[in-house]
């Protein structure tokens, strides 16, 4: 598949996949948010991480707020990406700290202490997609593929998503695409295989 057959492809993915997640009433986000905390609390990798890099949640995701706080109260320093000169950056992060909107909708932090991608012990990956191999399609900047480059092999990367976001089917996936090491739904966990 040459670059802009996997451009297409992965368009496509996206805008079926959303729209479909669109579909979801906020209430059954909320609803389905707190199965998903659950399950991703329950990783064991999670109960002994030191640092965790998650994201704040915009549009029909996976509402993350439930895990952020729970997170903080067991006591795991939380960092948040931020963009910077075009490169995800994880800040630390504390509920209540100050955010400021991107161009694309989702919160940053406003600042927070720098935390190197060797510090990052368990990241929760946003995607529009997963599959069951581990393929991830997110939402075409790269960020996330270039700074899962940089973690550390032992880090546990794992997607977080609704079900209808698990698919069956194998992703489009290009040289530069990082998979996640496991994927979280309201209803499974997916163990994949180890990052490539």
């Amino acid at each position: 598949m040459n670059s802009a057959e996997l451009k297409r492809a992965k368009r496509e993915v996206r805008r079926r996949t959303i729209a479909l997640r669109d579909q979801l009433s906020a209430g059954e986000r909320e609803r389905l948010a707190r199965l998903v905390t659950d399950r991703f609390l329950s990783l064991p990798e999670v109960g002994t991480a030191g640092t965790v890099m998650a994201f704040w949640s915009f549009g029909s995701e996976v509402p993350t707020a439930p895990l952020l706080s729970e997170l903080r109260r067991r006591g795991v320093r939380l960092a948040l990406p931020r963009i910077v000169d075009g490169e995800l950056e994880p800040r630390v992060w504390e509920p209540g700290d100050p955010m400021s909107e991107t161009p694309f909708g989702a919160l940053e932090p406003v600042d927070g202490d720098a935390v190197g991608p060797g510090d990052v012990d368990v990241v929760v990956a946003p995607g529009v997609a997963f599959d069951r191999a581990g393929g991830r399609v997110g939402y075409g900047g790269g960020f996330y593929d270039r700074f899962l480059a940089a973690t550390r092999d032992d880090a546990l990367i794992a997607g977080v998503g609704f079900s209808l976001q698990l698919l069956d089917e194998p992703l489009p996936r290009g040289g530069l695409d990082r998979g996640v090491d496991v994927v979280v739904t309201e209803s499974e966990t997916v163990w994949c295989r180890r990052r490539d």
